[in-house]
């Protein structure tokens, strides 16, 4: 039996890049640290644990996300009610445009996804240490 896929992975985050807004690897080393910013690690532990993570971000496995964004979720986090500028990240930017899509879909407001994500970040020498749990 052969799949036959009428979207493809490439189609869905093309339209996700469509969709929601990004920051360039400089705008995001010029945003990192400011108050109003929360830097959102989408990817799981055991990538975590082994790369590291943007130093102060906020880990959001992507599978949990949209239970965590939901106020009316018993699984919601504070941290997405907050007025703040909410950058998402995974390892290269992928699975982070699909988040922001679908958090811009849900209502959460100042949403991007970082493009080059954590890849790119170490590379532009973004700070980044052990995640702490």
């Amino acid at each position: 039996m052969t799949l036959s896929m009428t979207k493809s992975y490439k189609d869905l985050i093309a339209e996700a890049e469509a969709a929601a807004p990004s920051l360039s690897l400089a705008d995001a080393l010029a945003a990192y640290g400011c108050e109003e910013t929360v830097f959102v690690d989408l990817r799981v532990i055991r990538e975590i644990e082994k790369t590291g993570a943007i130093a102060g971000a906020f880990s959001c496995p992507r599978g949990l996300m949209e239970f965590w964004i939901d106020p009316d979720s018993p699984y919601h986090k504070p941290v997405f009610a907050e007025d703040k500028v909410f950058v998402f990240y995974c390892d290269n930017g992928w699975r982070s445009a699909l988040a922001a899509k679908a958090a811009l879909e849900m209502g959460l407001q100042q949403v991007f996804y970082l493009r080059g994500g954590f890849n790119g970040w170490i590379a532009e020498g973004g700070p980044a240490a052990p995640y702490k749990w």
